[in-house]
């Protein structure tokens, strides 16, 4: 009989597995075990705690295979994998949470607010930090942390694969609003500059989420949304839109978007 562990686990990543001369790699997926218990990013032992695995994503049959097949990166579930000479196929397998991961590579256009908010991590002589964004109308949307990508790493590639652990960012976001609701993280490396942002955007499926995706290709954005609503927020004179996603430090309140533009609409500014 093949041993097993079950668990919870985040979906991290789908990918080819990584072979050597392999015309064809079979896909697999990239796990992340969570712990019972939240782990503090400041322990010694942290990044074991959030070590990845992988699990083959193919050859599975039956009500399972359409279950796999629908997994998207950033999924939350409850498997059984099983294990037979290294390699790990799952066996049992319920969704738990179904929040998203995306990421993007040589974006262009970075918004300001991170920029900006690299600039001063830099001035400061560090290599991380973070903001909070907040709506035009002041309300936190979302937790953005900045990592240094510079010559000889590869900042992107390691949150892609699980080898640097974000799980205790999306943890602490769960803390600080008190809840565990679905979350859409946005993991972006600009062309232009040397860090790696790690934007979790509080609500899922909310106006800023559609349009971090709108802005830089990764699915459906903002005329979904308005299409799903029946055109709602048309005939309201784009209140949603208003109370859209601008990115703004802890201290900045200010609302500028009574504003008259002098130039061509740019959706970059809603961030």
């Amino acid at each position: 009989m093949d041993p097993t562990t079950s668990g919870r686990f985040r979906v991290h990543d789908r990918r080819p597995r990584p072979t050597d001369g392999d015309a064809d790699p079979s896909a697999e997926f990239v796990l992340v075990e969570l712990p019972e218990t939240p782990v503090d990013p400041a322990d010694p032992d942290a990044d074991e705690a959030y070590d990845p695995l992988y699990a083959t994503a193919e050859g599975y049959e039956g009500d399972l295979a359409d279950r796999i097949d629908a997994l998207d990166p950033g999924t939350v579930v409850d498997a059984t994998l099983a294990w037979d000479d290294g390699s790990a196929r799952v066996t049992e397998l319920s969704v738990v949470r179904e929040s998203r991961f995306r990421f993007a590579d040589d974006v262009e256009g970075m918004f300001e607010a991170a920029v900006e908010a690299w600039q001063g991590i830099r001035a400061d002589g560090e290599a991380m930090g973070s903001i909070t964004t907040k709506s035009t109308d002041g309300e936190p949307n979302g937790a953005l942390y900045l990592f240094a990508d510079g010559p000889g790493t590869d900042t992107f590639d390691e949150v892609k694969t699980g080898r640097l652990p974000i799980e205790p960012l999306i943890e602490r976001v769960n803390d600080r609003r008190a809840d565990d609701a679905p979350r859409e993280v946005f993991v972006l490396r600009p062309a232009a500059h040397d860090f790696v942002a790690v934007y979790v955007v509080f609500e899922r499926d909310g106006v800023l989420a559609r349009t971090v995706r709108d802005t830089y290709g990764l699915g459906e954005g903002l005329a979904a949304g308005i299409d799903e609503s029946g055109g709602d927020d048309a005939e309201n004179g784009g209140e949603e839109t208003e109370n859209g996603g601008e990115a703004g430090n802890d201290d900045d309140d200010t609302d500028d978007t009574n504003g008259e533009g002098d130039g061509e609409f740019d959706i970059t500014d809603r961030l």
